[in-house]
């Protein structure tokens, strides 16, 4: 979670003000800039995640994208005015996700969640203000157009029974663990530490939270109250694991359980530990009922491509913008006024005018 908390800081937008040194204009969508400096964060942010996603091929990766990096950078303003438009603001929605990113870095407060911006040399405003364009971005695509989006059973049949070689899966459990940790440090770190009274009271601590899921209790609340491990704001979730990811021991133990089983009190190197079996998959081509979600979701996804390029190109064909030579933008719609060049000239340019009148361009 700190990675991708320290990338968001480090590819945050940056807002100019009044004593800001003008950079390099590269773009203008209606009355907002695309700068220079935004186009360079967003090829260095490019290569960081081909570089994080798969080393091998990154330069195979960067090649490939870079072409439409300012094309996404005109896309992300574009959506930006259409959610103005829609009166999103995402303010809850930023609280909220702030909140979140605080617990699961095992921050006490906002204050300290200000502090880790900071000390990336990103304003916590800056931060902030990325991530609201972020999710407002997220909400007009909800809106604009997964919305209208309609997947068939026919559909998702069709898909599962063309993609059964690629649905196969290996056998996998699904993880969630209680962690109660032997290696917490004294508030007094020079206190002598009595090693026995630690594992006596961590043990004690484990069987009593594994006795409160006998009796009914919540397994992932009991997480997040209990839970000493990187995992407990997620409720305990591990995430998948397959036959020779898990030392021997614990294989044996979880692989034999069902969905939903709870392991005793296990004896870690980090302290004593309760597992949970969310999930069990079977090696081999799930059922069509048991991945359904997931074909839905794949579906979505080859959809949505083509249509929100679609809706951009809409958009462009309503708004001005404007794209310094040397710079191109490969979503430009040749209806668009602006930078593309067309055979009526004369018509082209009285529309480009009304437009920089109406966004202030002009």
């Amino acid at each position: 979670m700190r990675t991708a908390f320290i990338l968001l800081l480090t590819f945050a937008c940056v807002s100019l003000s009044a004593d800001t040194v003008v950079e390099e204009i590269v773009a203008r969508v209606n009355n907002q800039i695309v700068t220079r400096g935004d186009y360079e964060r967003s090829k260095e942010q490019l290569r960081q995640e081909a570089q994080q996603s798969d080393p091998a091929n990154a330069t195979k990766i960067v090649a490939e994208k870079d072409k439409d990096i300012l094309r996404d950078l005109i896309d992300q303003q574009l959506l930006i005015e259409k959610g103005k438009d829609l009166g999103i603001t995402a303010d809850t929605e930023v609280i909220k996700k702030l909140d979140q990113m605080r617990k699961e870095m095992n921050l006490d407060n906002m204050e300290d969640l200000e502090k880790a911006a900071s000390s990336q040399g990103v304003s916590f405003e800056d931060f902030k203000q990325n991530m609201r364009n972020q999710i407002i971005t997220q909400q007009v695509i909800g809106k604009e157009i997964s919305s209208h989006m309609n997947i068939t059973k026919e559909e998702e049949r069709k898909f599962y029974d063309e993609h059964k070689d690629q649905l196969a899966q290996p056998e996998q459990i699904r993880l969630s663990e209680i962690l109660i940790s032997t290696e917490k440090k004294p508030q007094d770190s020079a206190a002598p530490v009595d090693e026995a009274k630690v594992l006596e009271a961590a043990q004690s601590k484990a069987s009593d939270v594994l006795e409160q899921i006998k009796k009914g209790g919540d397994f992932g609340e009991l997480a997040k109250k209990n839970s000493d491990g990187p995992t407990a704001a997620q409720g305990g979730d591990l995430g998948y694991f397959r036959r020779g990811m898990l030392a021997k021991e614990l294989e044996d133990k979880t692989f034999a359980m069902k969905p939903g089983d709870v392991s005793d009190v296990i004896r870690t190197k980090q302290g004593f530990v309760v597992l949970k079996v969310a999930e069990h998959q079977q090696a081999g081509i799930p059922a069509f009922n048991e991945i359904e979600a997931k074909v839905q979701d794949a579906i979505y996804m080859q959809k949505l491509q083509p249509a929100l390029r679609a809706y951009l190109t809409k958009l462009r064909e309503d708004a001005y913008i404007f794209v310094k030579q040397g710079y191109v933008d490969t979503g430009a719609s040749p209806n668009q006024t602006g930078p593309v060049e067309t055979n009526t000239k004369e018509a082209n340019a009285k529309e480009l005018k009304k437009k920089k009148k109406k966004f202030g361009v002009i």
